[in-house]
């Protein structure tokens, strides 16, 4: 009896070993990209993982012969990773549809309103949805030309701020909490019409530490979403809620404020409470809590980002802070303030911001898409589910297509066609909806410092140039700076 279980099991155990061989030389092997190193059983090549990840990707790319394109195993997932220009064009234009999906993550799924944001939601009706919506209540050229007398306003409040103690002679000011209440104010005005922050009050830092959160929570960085038994052992997932709640609870606060206004006003929220009446059932206040958070981030944190490098890679090179004003007192003038239109005329500076974005991509791996279906890239096959990451601050550091890669020489960019070359935004249809945006703030504010201030470094030290961590690329010690009033000030005081 038992001589007849054993061969029975043992013939099960055959049969299954043979159907498995059948099965397995039936699928044809995959040409995927190279990769940079042996993939570990559970782990793959998490037990290489290092932060930044730009930096740690632009290594293992050199370490394989400065692979344009290859893979990791990362955990449960198979990531590509493109480091190269011609590999982002052949992504995002041939291959553009299969990569406008994007991948499922902790934080997306307990912040950003179970992935449904614009920035995280899957490809398809509702992402075209939402795309329209931004496009056409927040981004389309009528309505950030309604909105410029905003971003005049605070502006002048930055200016009215540093000028306080700084009309007879230079004064310490820090820079980031200054540029933060900006950017805030001018994203929270245009999508809910009212004010929110002003001077350093409680409420101001509170938005600013639930800003940098989710910041810090976003994109590629986190082992827990690679690696499910990760989740167990940390209290990642569980900061997560937390910070879903908090975030809501600030947001929630906003829309019933709003609600409660009987005057209605030209906002992005009064639009979409307007939709909410006569489709309560798509337009539900998680709906627009999503695209209110996905708003204040994106407008907050990537162009405060950009203006702080800015600020930091002139003081550092004053000859061309000085070469910059020059330019806009020559075009401009001493008896008026620098205004929007005006920025066409001042090449040098969009040179200037241009340079700040090569060398300091907000998002220097932009957000991670995945491929909805197989596909091929470079002649390599990428199978369905991949996530695919960009690495834009390689590209923008590639000596083959930049000469002196490492320096700031804003002068490069005279050199038609050369812009042309920047990623910042991404490509594609889910490039990023408010790169037109961010580029007319950031451009009218530096523009209104250079003209309305003299700046100096604090000491005789260089400003610090290093990165902190985050799926933009901040700053890790916080720019200060010495401001002193220039006459014009003193004109538009009065």
């Amino acid at each position: 009896m038992e001589l007849t279980h054993i061969l029975i099991l043992s013939s099960l155990f055959l049969l299954l070993i043979s159907i498995r061989f059948l099965l397995t030389r039936s699928k044809p092997k995959l040409k995927l990209p190279p990769s940079p190193a042996i993939s570990l059983p559970v782990l793959g090549h998490l037990h290489l993982f290092k932060t930044p990840l730009h930096r740690w990707f632009l290594s293992l790319s050199k370490s394989i012969g400065n692979a344009p394109i290859f893979h990791l195993r990362l955990g449960n997932r198979l990531v590509c990773v493109i480091t190269t220009r011609s590999m982002a064009e052949e992504c995002f234009t041939k291959n553009d549809v299969v990569f406008a999906d994007r991948p499922s993550f902790i934080a997306a799924k307990h912040v950003g309103y179970n992935t449904t944001d614009i920035f995280w939601v899957s490809y398809g009706d509702h992402w075209r949805n939402l795309r329209r919506i931004a496009a056409l209540e927040l981004f389309s050229t009528q309505r950030l030309n309604s909105f410029l007398y905003i971003r005049k306003d605070e502006i002048r409040r930055l200016i009215s701020r540093l000028s306080r103690d700084s009309l007879n002679g230079f004064v310490e000011v820090e820079m980031k909490p200054l540029i933060t209440n900006l950017t805030s104010n001018n994203i929270i005005r245009m999508v809910a019409g009212k004010r929110y922050y002003g001077e350093e009050t409680q409420e101001a830092k509170s938005v600013r530490q639930l800003v940098a959160e989710v910041v810090n929570a976003a994109g590629a960085g986190n082992p827990a979403d690679y690696l499910s038994v990760v989740r167990w052992f940390t209290t990642f997932e569980k900061r997560m809620k937390n910070l879903g709640k908090r975030c809501d609870a600030f947001l929630q606060r906003i829309v019933d404020e709003k609600r409660a206004d009987k005057e209605k006003g030209e906002s992005m929220m009064d639009r979409l409470l307007s939709l909410q009446e006569t489709q309560p059932d798509y337009y539900t206040d998680d709906i627009i809590k999503g695209l209110i958070l996905s708003m204040t981030v994106g407008g907050t944190d990537t162009s405060g980002t950009t203006l702080e490098w800015a600020m930091s890679n002139l003081l550092n090179h004053p000859e061309i802070l000085k070469k910059a004003r020059i330019e806009i007192d020559d075009k401009i003038g001493f008896d008026r303030l620098v205004e929007e239109p005006d920025i066409v005329n001042l090449p040098y500076l969009q040179s200037i911001l241009s340079e700040t974005l090569r060398l300091y991509p907000v998002v220097p791996l932009l957000l991670p898409h995945l491929s909805s279906s197989d596909c091929k890239v470079a002649g390599y096959d990428i199978p369905r589910g991949t996530m695919l990451l960009t690495n834009v601050w390689a590209m923008h550091r590639d000596p083959t297509l930049w000469e002196d890669p490492e320096m700031f020489k804003p002068e490069r960019f005279e050199k038609e066609g050369e812009a042309e070359k920047l990623l910042p935004f991404g490509m594609g249809r889910r490039a990023c909806p408010g790169a037109v945006l961010s580029q007319r703030l950031v451009s009218l504010v530096v523009a209104s410092l250079i003209q309305c201030f003299e700046w100096e470094r604090v000491g005789e030290e260089l400003v610090d140039m290093t990165e902190d961590k985050g799926i933009t690329l901040p700053k890790l010690v916080p720019l200060r700076a010495m401001c002193k009033a220039r006459p014009i000030v003193g004109k538009m005081m009065s």
